[in-house]
């Protein structure tokens, strides 16, 4: 259920935050509240790591969001599982789109 929840939520934030990572904001804040996986100081932290690493910054805070719900289900496997579910929500509805056009 938290690996649907999870593609769930993050294909709501890809498919209605245009305009880059930095538009995934509101939408993480929203998600911090309803779901309790990350508070709004890991949101900070999210941002301050994610414009340091390689690659956009809405694919990293999904990873590490997914990565985080993840472990806190079963260890490292649930971890490496719910980062792959949440990066895949967040792209789907980009991918949709291209494939559409």
């Amino acid at each position: 259920m938290l690996f649907l929840r999870l593609f769930y939520e993050f294909f709501k934030t890809g498919l209605f935050a245009v305009g880059g990572g930095m538009a995934t904001i509101p939408f993480l804040y929203n998600m911090a509240d309803a779901t309790g996986w990350f508070t709004r100081n890991d949101v900070a932290n999210m941002i301050a790591v994610g414009e340091s690493t390689p690659g956009p910054i809405g694919v990293n805070m999904a990873t590490y969001v997914g990565y985080v719900a993840g472990s806190g289900e079963g260890g490292l496997p649930f971890a490496i599982l719910g980062a792959a579910v949440a990066t895949l929500g967040l792209i789907t509805p980009s991918v949709i789109v291209i494939l559409i056009i």
